[in-house]
């Protein structure tokens, strides 16, 4: 079975047995085991606006003593007050608490059964995403925490729960607002504004459990390595013991094409090469997105199977030969459109996964080929979705904030969190062969004559992750204004000019080593000296049209309106020409797929309905890009 039928059979059966349950799908797609519970839909919640809850009793430990009843519970929890809809956030109509108000604090319990054929097994408690610091307690015994709005964590319940038995999850999720946290585009004011966005509080994507062995495997990272014609796979082993063995099988169409194994001792990460022969090599791309299907067994000592995980992946490769950018060895010009994830009933989550796939393919009706993802670690099905058809991604962190845009009071020094967090992302993503790049910061500044801040160094501290954790993929330090890395890989700039010919000359320093940079209205974003990297305008265009705007709401986009729909296509058209015409820029980036609260520049309304004709925005961006007809 492939992975991409093995993942809709388990989507299939999720929906038959639980026909009312939200966001039934499996959320995990590159790393799929037969037997798991999907744990969205109602809970028991509460707004906690003082974060007093646990002196109030609600996690259901003492916060004098957390003595047990000396059967491992504590006190039993106190009643939630009101109800919410898991996996939506509290700011969000689909949650059915619809609060757009600032929460210090929120608290959530659900009572449930641990399934009772789980037996041997260690039941994992999975949350795919909490904003921002969860602390959960299962039975009253603390089990785990985590900090970051936007990455995955995993509680192991062995030793407080058995199979057949009930649990009682609480989660508390605080989100202070005033703290500089990496909070992507969330506005710290209560109110929208700007190109900041109604918050999201608590949990935000599916809550899940799966049983797994003593010992098991973790996700793996999967490197495909082109020259060699093989996938490089690290898999780490919880509790390995001797005489183990690690065995991969790799599927092309359902035909096993190669198949390896390696022992494993205590305490081992093993690495294994899948060599795939040359004549079934078939390479992954945005016009083939080929999938191969892998499938991980872990062997104890005499043979018996103690976990066995299905995946896929993508053969192909990223370089950079001077100012190009090849995938596969052939120049790629990036059609890029930003891509902010948010929507008007879930805020940052989809409200199904058909709405994830949608937005890919109204990108490609339009003619883009790809999408920065922007200030948002985006949900693991989108980029599932991305490897299966084809679509290009640069991955990004929700960094917004730091040492940018807004008002000064909204500056804030990123610290090592930022750090950890990106490398938890990078964990997450490394194995999608839809990302083609990584880019950890957005519109950083830093003065010419401004003292060296925390910024520059957690600047260089991501940028070094980013390149110790993957070689594979180049790196952007910062997405435009102060590029401080002078080593980056990729150098960029952003402009919303809208004057055709003014934009035209701004660009047209690339050819002579003089490129544009930003410069900003409060202080010089200075940057170092741009060195022959692959360039790219990664934000133009934001043209503002809103047609579909209600009398007296209040709208933006860059520069003036179009006075006609046939002006909005004559000014696109004029602007992506300039791009396509330069022969020295492997892409750009166009602002932006969909419209966003009161920020009203998107090709398609913020419902995702039309506003425009895709089929023309498709043409104009239809011409062999220069960079395509030689590499620089």
């Amino acid at each position: 079975m492939t992975i991409k039928n093995a993942i809709s059979e388990l989507d299939s059966l999720a929906r038959k047995a639980f026909p009312a349950l939200p966001r039934p799908e499996y959320p995990r797609p590159q790393w799929v085991r037969s037997r798991w519970l999907n744990l969205n839909g109602d809970w028991n919640f509460e707004l906690d606006p003082g974060d007093s809850g646990f002196s109030r009793g609600l996690s259901g430990m003492s916060a004098s003593s957390g003595e047990s009843d000396g059967n491992g519970r504590r006190d039993e929890p106190r009643d939630l007050k009101n109800r919410i809809v898991v996996p939506f956030c509290p700011e969000s109509r689909l949650s059915g608490v619809d609060n757009q108000d600032f929460h210090n604090a929120v608290w959530y319990r659900k009572e449930i059964t641990i399934p009772s054929d789980w037996v041997d097994c260690h039941t994992i408690l999975h949350f795919q995403a909490v904003d921002y610091d969860a602390t959960v307690w299962v039975n009253g015994v603390e089990v785990g925490r985590h900090r970051g709005g936007f990455t995955p964590f995993e509680l192991d319940l062995d030793g407080v729960v058995s199979p057949g038995a009930k649990a009682t999850i609480v989660v508390r999720a605080r989100d202070d607002h005033r703290l500089p946290t990496p909070k992507g585009k969330q506005t710290r004011t209560y109110e929208n504004r700007g190109c900041d966005y109604t918050r999201t509080t608590g949990i935000w994507q599916t809550v899940w459990l799966e049983p797994v062995s003593p010992t098991y495997l973790r996700r793996p990272r999967i490197a495909p390595d082109l020259a060699a014609s093989a996938f490089r796979i690290t898999v780490p082993v919880v509790g390995p013991r001797v005489g183990m063995t690690l065995a991969v099988e790799v599927h092309a169409d359902g035909v096993s094409v190669a198949t390896c194994s390696v022992p494993i001792d205590v305490d081992f990460q093993p690495t294994i090469d899948a060599v795939i022969p040359r004549d079934r090599l078939h390479l992954w791309s945005p016009q083939d997105p080929f999938l191969y299907d892998l499938t991980f067994e872990l062997l104890d000592d005499q043979g018996n199977c103690l976990d066995r995980v299905m995946s896929y992946a993508g053969m192909r490769s990223v370089t950079i030969r001077g100012k190009a950018i090849l995938i596969n060895g052939q120049p790629e010009f990036q059609r890029l459109v930003l891509d902010q994830g948010y929507y008007p009933d879930g805020i940052m989550t989809a409200p199904t996964d058909a709405a994830l796939l949608r937005d890919i393919e109204l990108a490609k009706e339009a003619g883009f080929n790809g999408a920065r993802l922007h200030q948002k670690v985006f949900e693991e099905r989108f980029l599932f979705h991305a490897d299966v058809t084809g679509y290009l991604l640069w991955g990004e962190f929700a960094d917004w904030g730091c040492g940018g845009f807004g008002p000064p009071e909204d500056h804030q020094q990123p610290s090592a969190t930022y750090i950890t967090q990106w490398l938890e992302v990078l964990e997450r993503d490394f194995s999608h062969p839809a990302i083609v790049g990584w880019c950890p910061l957005n519109e950083t500044w830093q003065g010419i004559t401004d003292k060296v801040r925390v910024l520059d160094d957690v600047t260089l501290g991501l940028f070094l992750a980013t390149k110790a954790f993957d070689l594979t993929r180049p790196v952007l330090d910062t997405s435009g204004y102060s590029h401080r890395v002078p080593e980056t890989d990729v150098y960029d700039s952003h402009s919303y000019e809208q004057d055709v010919p003014k934009f035209a000359e701004m660009m047209s320093g690339l050819s002579s080593g003089r490129p544009h940079v930003n410069v900003g209205d409060r202080a010089v974003a200075f940057s170092t000296p741009y060195r022959g990297q692959p360039y790219f305008c990664s934000e133009f265009g934001g043209i503002w049209w809103s047609p579909g705007a209600r009398p007296g709401e209040v709208t933006w986009g860059y520069g003036d309106r179009p006075q006609s729909e046939e002006e909005y296509y004559e000014r696109f058209a004029a602007l992506c020409h300039v791009l396509l015409s330069n022969p020295d820029m492997f892409g750009y980036c166009y602002t932006q797929l969909t419209d966003v609260f009161q920020e009203q520049n998107g090709v398609v309304a913020f419902d995702r309905s039309y506003k425009l004709d895709l089929r023309r925005l498709k043409k104009a961006q239809a011409r062999v890009a220069a960079m395509e007809m030689g590499t620089r």
